[in-house]
């Protein structure tokens, strides 16, 4: 890593002077550093004037400059241009960054990458990354290039906008604030709107700055312009977190040597949930997940019957209101007719429900593990977990405790929407595990 002085010297030629929030970016030593930015910030400056930092002071040749999608590099792209202009180095940069390259004068390279392209990922080993816009990326893609920069121990940067503090990013974000001395650990920062000092001269009390906080909800303001997370207030599972329950190794996949279970919520104007599961002795794996909005149980079925693992079904439990008749044919009729499926149900207790997905969310302190793990891609449960933004309408859409004006919450019992993957799980795991009693009176109002 480049010393202070170093860094210094390459912002000066540049004639930049960082603001303090960007300084304490520039000067970081950790290998790992995601920038939560505000709009406006300056963060692909700063990403970029990061580059050239390590750039010209490192000992790498090979450097990667990855997003979303490659439109997403271009201002990183052109800042890094815009840098070796001012700096004389001699170099060469394709017109377009799709993908682009940047090869300047002794044998080093910067080169555009796409996370929809996983392959070029895996091609050859960087020295250092860039993540433009990382909010945007999933999670694959973020253990896909830490395992990249591990085999020449490089160094990433992670630069993004909060666009609604749910995922791995926000909870990053959470994890590097905790991170003082050790380098080789994640550390986060901040990098405000009003750090951008070339645009908002006078800061936090600059004009600008307080007339869109006055016009701005305080969350919003918070997350995005002050590059804080603002996470859904009241969520029923706060022990959920997407680095400890999700995955994406092949411990996460269908095991077709074993038995798949489907845990089902029907319905129809909101989200229809199918969770697909598989035991592996007291722990449970959502291998896969069939999430839907407006569609029959006869469409559902046919979309299951098209998977890999469909062979392999062997029952589940569904909603006890599906095996109700309303006119016509139970649901759980459906699935025993048409999918030769048979889904047991059973009434079960709202606070049960919660405390038995409590009990299989908790980490066990000798394993380190907890006894649920869900497939990255199940982005229908996870959002209602609060991981991520719902599959089917881009919203945030996350399983709450009922709260007033102020977000304090009211009562034990959660607002009964947001759950239906939720729900499935809930009685799929009172199916195949039970649950634990508790002993008094309770209200009693089921699922």
């Amino acid at each position: 890593m480049p010393t202070t002085e170093q860094i210094r010297l390459v912002a000066d030629k540049l004639d930049f002077k960082p603001s303090p929030d960007q300084s304490n970016v520039l000067y970081c030593p950790n290998r790992e550093i995601l920038v939560a930015g505000g709009e406006r910030g300056g963060k692909s400056a700063i990403s970029a004037l990061f580059l050239a930092t390590r750039f010209l002071h490192g000992k790498g040749k090979l450097y990667w400059l990855v997003a979303a999608d490659y439109n997403r590099t271009r201002a990183e792209f052109d800042y890094f241009c815009q840098h070796l202009d001012r700096l004389g180095l001699g170099y060469v940069a394709s017109k377009q960054v799709d993908p682009g390259i940047i090869e300047v004068v002794g044998g080093f390279k910067v080169l555009t990458k796409s996370a929809q392209d996983p392959r070029k990922l895996a091609m050859e080993a960087p020295d250092g990354v860039v993540v433009c816009e990382a909010s945007q990326v999933d999670y694959e893609t973020y253990l896909r290039l830490r395992g990249r920069i591990a085999e020449k121990r490089g160094w990433m940067l992670l630069s993004g906008t909060f666009e609604s503090s749910l995922g791995w990013y926000p909870e990053m974000y959470q994890r590097g604030q905790s991170s003082v001395n050790d380098t080789d650990e994640i550390k986060s920062f901040s990098l405000p709107t009003w750090s951008n000092l070339s645009i908002f001269p006078g800061g936090r009390e600059d004009p600008e700055i307080l007339r869109l906080e006055r016009a701005t909800p305080p969350d919003y303001f918070k997350e995005r312009y002050g590059g804080i997370p603002c996470p859904p207030q009241g969520r029923v599972f706060e022990e959920f977190s997407l680095p400890i329950h999700t995955g994406v190794d092949k411990r996460f996949q269908y095991d077709s040597t074993l038995p798949v279970y489907l845990f089902v919520d029907p319905g129809y104007a909101t989200a229809y949930a199918i969770e697909v599961a598989q035991k592996k002795n007291d722990h449970l794996w959502i291998v896969d997940e069939v999430f839907e909005r407006g569609l029959t149980t006869s469409e559902m079925i046919n979309i299951c019957k098209q998977k890999a693992w469909w062979c392999q079904v062997t029952g589940g439990a569904i909603d006890v209101a599906g095996t109700q008749h309303q006119a016509m044919p139970a649901v759980s009729e459906i699935w025993a007719n048409e999918g030769k499926v048979n889904l047991q149900s059973e009434k079960l207790l709202i606070k049960d429900g919660v405390e038995v997905i409590k009990r299989f969310l908790i980490v066990d302190p000798k394993t380190k593990e907890p006894m649920l793990h869900i497939n990255a891609k199940c982005k229908g449960i996870i959002s209602e977990f609060g991981g991520c933004a719902n599959p089917i309408d881009g919203q945030t859409r996350v399983y709450l405790w009922k709260t007033d004006k102020d977000n304090t919450i009211i009562g034990d019992t959660p607002d009964d929407k947001n759950n239906h993957g939720i729900k499935a799980l809930t009685y799929g795991l009172v199916n195949l595990f039970g649950y634990t009693k508790r002993s008094g009176k309770i209200k009693v109002r089921y699922f």
